[in-house]
């Protein structure tokens, strides 16, 4: 599990190159689970990446192909589709590999 505030600070790259750098966590509308991300891209798009499609890695969200993201003039069906993390009511969210959004557990 990884905090969510932790993957959006995780660039996305393709073979090493940053395509671009997460603005939000998307939710489905039925499920707290993680659908994707909406990112900003280096050329100033908004673009969405499947979070079917993204490995989480220690230190970057990898693509396999440049294809995987989603342009800018689609992104909005995903957002009419969908919550954006940020707006959702999560103290401190974890996300599992499956993107299973959690409530952080404390330690005591």
């Amino acid at each position: 599990m990884r905090a969510a505030a932790e993957l959006l600070e995780l660039p996305v790259r393709l073979h090493g190159i940053q395509l671009g750098k997460p603005l939000d966590a998307l939710v489905d509308l039925q499920d707290d689970r993680l659908i994707g991300f909406e990112l900003l891209c280096g050329d100033e798009a908004k673009r969405f990446l499947p979070f079917s499609v993204a490995r989480v890695r220690d230190e970057e969200i990898a693509v396999e192909s440049a294809l995987t993201l989603i342009d800018e003039r689609d992104l909005d069906f995903y957002l009419r589709r969908s919550r954006r993390l940020s707006e959702l009511a999560y103290a401190e969210p974890v996300v599992d590999e499956r993107g299973a959004i959690h409530e952080a557990r404390s330690a005591a």
